[in-house]
């Protein structure tokens, strides 16, 4: 009897894993806000059982309340970045001319010199060849148009799915602990115990994570930002903040620091020389980040050694690509508690012992 119900559950969850296979680019945002749920819900949970005098709030109120933090934080990132692009494109558009003409300077003599070339062009050339060119950036901008109009369903696809994350993260902050009560329900009664101590296991784990991943954020925020300062950049503190809090997005906040403080460094000084300490604050991030804080920060707390979180890493990407990244050390540690109560039962079963009586 066992052996069937055995066969039958892997033949449910081969059935599973392929389902999951066939929905997968549906099931990105109920994965996004199933994520931010498991995250949010002990706050949610926190305020569901305030009670000052006769006020208690309720599950839907504390589930907003939750909702509207999480927004109030993607909306403060987004305070941080669009006036830091702004000041950057603006400096841009005043220092232009500076650029333009220091170029000039500096190429004119060289290239009259090896090649009997003089630059004439300016401004109103420039303009002009615009101007000339006018029906060809038109003609450019109509067939962009008309890709976007032949891939207007995938945009529309994508424009729902960001839509769709608020609305299923408000449904599983609502009746998460239903949800949960239901799935635990269902669970065979000889198998709830083990399942309930696995489950609290990677729950623990998975919390030591999230602690991990936060102390990694804040202290590459401080690195960026003090080392930024240090290589005199005037944006140092919102440019070191915003690599550091976007560091849980591998390769982004990295990135996109680098981008903003090239830029900057390269507005505020106007030569090249000045963007060797802006590289090397950035170069040395990247490592200490990727081979101390978060193998030791993450790894440890996770029980992942070193080379496992390196490993992981890879393999999601390889995998699964960026979303494959993302989850790559959650996942494996969930995972590594599976692999550990499976050692312990193969520890003790008459196949390693040699005991069958």
């Amino acid at each position: 009897m066992d052996k069937h119900i055995n066969i039958a559950g892997l033949i449910a969850i081969l059935l599973f894993s392929g389902l999951v296979y066939l929905l997968g680019p549906i099931l990105t945002p109920f994965l996004i806000a199933a994520i931010l749920a498991y995250i949010a819900n002990p706050l949610v949970n926190r305020i569901d059982n305030f009670h000052f005098r006769k006020f208690s709030p309720s599950r839907t109120v504390a589930a907003l309340l939750v909702m509207a933090l999480l927004f109030g934080i993607l909306l403060l990132m987004l305070l941080i970045v669009i006036p830091l692009l702004q000041k950057e494109i603006i400096l841009l558009a005043q220092k232009l001319p500076v650029y333009f003409n220091t170029a000039k300077t500096l190429l004119e003599p060289w290239l009259q010199k090896n090649f009997g070339l003089a630059l004439t062009i300016d401004f109103a050339q420039i303009q002009q060849i615009l101007t000339e060119n006018w029906q060809t950036a038109g003609n450019l901008a109509k067939k962009i148009a008309l890709g976007l109009s032949a891939h207007s369903m995938a945009i529309a696809g994508w424009l729902a799915n960001l839509i769709l994350i608020p609305l299923v993260l408000f449904y599983l902050l609502v009746d998460w602990n239903v949800i949960i009560e239901k799935v635990c329900h269902l669970i065979p009664r000889k198998l709830i115990a083990k399942t309930q101590i696995i489950a609290s296991e990677v729950d623990a784990v998975l919390a030591e994570f999230l602690r991990g991943q936060l102390s990694v954020m804040l202290l590459m925020s401080v690195f960026y930002a003090a080392g930024l300062w240090l290589a005199g950049l005037e944006l140092a503190l919102p440019i070191g903040i915003l690599s550091g809090l976007l560091g849980f997005i591998p390769y982004l906040g990295f990135g996109l620091g680098l981008l903003l403080g090239i830029l900057s460094a390269l507005l505020q000084f106007g030569n090249l020389h000045d963007l060797i300490p802006i590289l090397i604050v950035f170069g040395l991030g990247q490592i200490i980040e990727s081979m101390a804080l978060t193998p030791y920060l993450v790894g440890d707390r996770i029980g992942l050694h070193p080379l496992a979180v390196i490993f992981a890493l890879m393999a999601g990407g390889q995998l699964f690509g960026f979303a494959g990244i993302l989850l790559a050390l959650p996942v494996s540690a969930a995972i590594a508690v599976g692999f550990r109560h499976a050692k312990s039962q193969y520890l003790q079963s008459h196949f390693y012992t040699g005991n069958h009586s």
